[in-house]
């Protein structure tokens, strides 16, 4: 089921990937909680291992729950394939092992999540690959910093922690200019607000584990090909994807597989290698939130709402950061792109600084004071001493981390009872 069949999205959210269980007439998507899976005959199983025909082998590289979790995934951000893995970070990593070389770059926004700014920094360095952070909203910048071995850019669709929601059409064009793909990190959005690959991105990140599922209970993560960018143009500087790959025998993955061939990749060399593709439990979590993705967005993006303008109304509260507010510095690029809401997720900071941030975090009572985002229930955190606290002072502030920011993730309670619980917690 895909979209070219009209449905709209809150229908393919339920719907899309899937039919009844052809072996049982289940209805519900079954959990094929298997390693391995049995040949029909020697030939099948060699092609199987050659790539010249598709299906399960070994749960490590694919299994149908997971299967059906990627095909929904792909459907839902307009993609021609999907890869899942074991977390969001697994996805970056797995990203960057197929598109990067010693000696590479990458290109990215500056105000990111400081897991994946820290891993740039400082894991794929470790890799010969050196990480360029720029001026998230300024596209200029982005085009002075990429060069010959600029291997991709990435930016997040809101950024985090900042909010922040950069000219997607703008990067993608200077990404493009200069012969490399966009990849964009779409957790905050998601497909129920954004689709970046509708916008000139090429390929999507996201952590499943955050409203993709929306109950904190599963880790997870994906990565979603949007079988645009042109590969085979480039087979020297993506020898993975468009080159002949050493790994299989000089196998030419787009030649191989078409649009769908960093999709291919990606699940070949990265996660076959790496095994951190996601769990047939896990991928059978996801979708059961899944389901509920298009009614818990528009929940999460009007409580939102209603508690900035509470925050933004408080004499204690010096300023706050939501794109729904007139006020923000991104107000017109979250309406250009963001449609449907304008997320969970608020960024603000106390009269009393840095020791007022920690001190709410501490002092609520509804919300949990916890290092996650996307939960049904309100989550609140101090970033500075905490989630970017890898970071120096310096890309504290470039990633839009000050000291007194806290960051609040909105659920889906009754918005009055996440206001009221603020309120105690401020005074």
């Amino acid at each position: 089921m895909s979209d070219a069949e009209g449905r709209g999205f809150g229908t393919r959210c339920v719907h899309a990937g899937q039919d009844a269980d052809a072996a049982t007439g289940s209805r519900a998507p079954p959990l094929y909680q298997t390693t391995s899976y049995t040949f029909s005959d020697a030939d099948r199983a060699a092609d199987l291992y050659a790539l010249e025909a598709e299906g399960d082998i070994y749960s490590r590289i694919s299994n149908p729950t997971v299967s059906l979790l990627e095909r929904r995934l792909a459907d839902l951000e307009g993609g021609v394939g999907a890869l899942c893995t074991a977390s969001g970070m697994a996805a970056l990593d797995a990203a960057t092992l197929v598109l990067c070389g010693v000696g590479d770059n990458v290109v990215s926004a500056a105000s990111i999540y400081g897991g994946t700014h820290a891993y740039l920094s400082h894991t794929a360095r470790r890799r010969g690959i050196e990480a360029r952070f720029v001026d998230t909203l300024d596209p200029a910048a982005y085009d002075e910093a990429i060069d010959e071995d600029t291997a991709y850019v990435h930016c997040e669709t809101i950024g985090n922690p900042s909010l922040v929601t950069p000219d997607l059409d703008a990067i993608a064009e200077v990404a493009h200019d200069n012969g490399v793909p966009l990849l964009v990190d779409n957790t905050f959005a998601t497909p129920a607000l954004c689709r970046p690959l509708e916008r000139g991105a090429d390929l999507v990140w996201e952590s499943t584990t955050k409203w993709l599922h929306g109950s904190g209970t599963t880790i997870g993560g994906a990565l979603v090909d949007g079988g645009s960018f042109p590969w085979a143009d480039y087979p020297e500087k993506y020898p993975e994807i468009g080159g002949e790959n050493p790994a299989f025998h000089g196998r030419n993955f787009a030649e191989s597989f078409g649009e769908r061939a960093f999709t291919a990749a990606a699940r070949q060399r990265a996660v076959r290698s790496l095994g951190d593709g996601q769990s047939p439990f896990d991928a059978w979590l996801t979708l059961q939130g899944l389901e509920t993705l298009d009614l818990r967005m528009e929940r999460h993006s009007e409580n939102a709402h209603q508690v900035a303008k509470f925050l933004d109304s408080h004499d204690a509260v010096k300023w706050v950061a939501y794109p729904g507010l007139e006020s923000h510095e991104t107000h017109a690029n979250a309406r250009e792109y963001l449609d449907g809401g304008f997320g969970g997720m608020i960024a603000f900071g106390l009269a009393g600084g840095y020791e007022a941030g920690k001190q709410l975090c501490e002092d609520v009572d509804l919300a949990s004071f916890l290092a996650n985002v996307g939960d049904a229930k309100t989550l609140v955190i101090h970033p500075a001493s905490t989630t970017h606290a890898q970071l120096s002072a310096e890309d504290q502030r470039a990633s839009g981390v000050t000291p007194d920011l806290v960051r609040l993730s909105v659920g889906i309670e009754n918005a009055g009872d996440i206001v009221a619980d603020l309120e105690g917690a401020i005074e």
